[in-house]
């Protein structure tokens, strides 16, 4: 037998948060944190890290690995939800990439709330929420976008 507990995740609070961004979160991108991702991760990649061999590429310079982004704040926790549900999982992210990311670039990451849903399952009521973030640079250009659930339970 299921515990009794609300009989919805999804409050007034989510529903009316579904399409509104949250604040913007900004951050300063170092070559020194470019590097160290690379070396995280294991990717050997010269443009990440020569300064000389990436002065003579097609970006002029030294460039982060796509998934660097993955590192940056995002604002997500800037959402004022509640919920009972302790545990939560990543349900995977998909990435679109548009200018590469550069030491000194200034990152705005804004997330917004695209869907809530909510399931019952064998652990009970489970609850999915897909945030969509946008990140963009000083000159205001979108470096990428990321579609994000969380799956708490």
């Amino acid at each position: 037998m299921m515990p009794m507990g609300p009989e919805s995740y999804i409050t007034d609070e989510i529903k009316g948060s579904i399409g509104v961004p949250a604040q913007p979160v900004a951050t300063e991108i170092e070559k020194g944190a470019i590097k160290r991702f690379a070396e995280a991760i294991e990717d050997p990649n010269p443009l990440y890290q020569d300064e000389a061999y990436a002065r003579q590429s097609r970006y002029g310079g030294i460039i982060a690995p796509p998934t660097f982004l993955r590192s940056v704040p995002t604002g997500r926790e800037l959402f004022p939800f509640n919920l009972p549900l302790k545990r939560v999982l990543d349900g995977g992210s998909e990435w679109e990439y548009f200018e590469p990311v550069r030491p000194g670039d200034r990152i705005q990451a804004v997330s917004t709330l695209r869907d809530a849903i909510e399931r019952v399952g064998r652990l009970g009521r489970t609850l999915f929420l897909t945030f969509e973030i946008t990140y963009r640079n000083q000159r205001g250009l979108v470096a990428a976008t990321q579609k994000n659930t969380l799956i708490y339970y």
